[in-house]
């Protein structure tokens, strides 16, 4: 029953080709739930509505190989970044199969960062997406640098995900060094007043709270728990600038 559900979401995902795609993804995903003892690890519970756990996995590669590609080149380090995020996520035979099939069959056709984001922006909840972003952001920075070229493109991918822009300069703002980068993870101008900042950063703490992704694995909950530091940092921060 499994593979023909997941065949059916293939084929909504891409025709003729993704029917074959879903049935052996579901194969997949019934013969590791059978092989783990009752359920392998899903972001995801199946139901109406939702992403479900093959067709998430197969959009995060998606985007992760767009933002990889955006800067004209493969790098290794950011390969190994995902490979390490999938498994630490799903396991190492789950992960496996589910690159074997993204490398034989979907990543060979032309990807769209808009029809993947428009798929996941209606089904996912906004903390969700803001960790996608985040995940994006860790792959480029994963060889020590984020190129302009992977940042328009993660910016692009923010705008379909319908991530707002200060979210978005948020995210960005903890994978950079600059002077402003505390009060631009806070959301607020080097102007602001204590009494603004205080309550900017109460904000932040409930929008970047880790129990907000408790639907998640546990990778993508420390993904959120980094955040969360990201954010307590730079009060910190702004706290000692500003000695109060």
């Amino acid at each position: 029953m499994i593979r023909w559900v997941a065949a059916i979401i293939g084929y909504s995902l891409f025709r003729f080709p993704g029917a074959i795609i879903g049935f052996l993804l579901g194969s997949v995903f019934e013969n590791f739930s059978k092989s783990s003892g009752g359920g392998s690890k899903t972001i995801f519970t199946q139901s109406r509505g939702q992403v479900s756990p093959a067709e998430f996995e197969l959009n995060l590669l998606s985007l992760a190989s767009i933002v990889i590609k955006a800067d004209g080149s493969v790098n290794q380090k950011e390969l190994d970044f995902v490979r390490q995020y999938f498994v630490q996520a799903y396991g190492k035979d789950h992960a496996n199969a589910t690159f074997k099939i993204f490398n034989e069959e979907i990543k060979k056709k032309q990807l769209s960062s808009q029809s993947i984001c428009t798929s996941l922006r209606n089904r996912m909840r906004y903390e969700s997406r803001l960790q996608v972003l985040h995940f994006l952001f860790s792959i480029s920075k994963a060889d020590g640098h984020v190129s302009e070229q992977e940042v328009r493109e993660i910016n692009s991918i923010s705008g379909f995900l319908g991530i707002n822009y200060r979210d978005f300069e948020s995210i960005k703002a903890m994978f950079f060094s600059n002077p402003d980068s505390a009060y631009t993870i806070l959301e607020i101008e080097r102007s602001a007043t204590t009494s603004e900042i205080k309550t900017a950063y109460r904000t932040m703490v409930k929008k970047y709270h880790p129990d907000k992704l408790q639907h998640m694995d546990e990778v993508y909950r420390n993904g959120a728990e980094e955040k969360f530091r990201k954010v307590q940092e730079s009060y910190e921060q702004i706290q000692k600038e500003r000695g109060f």
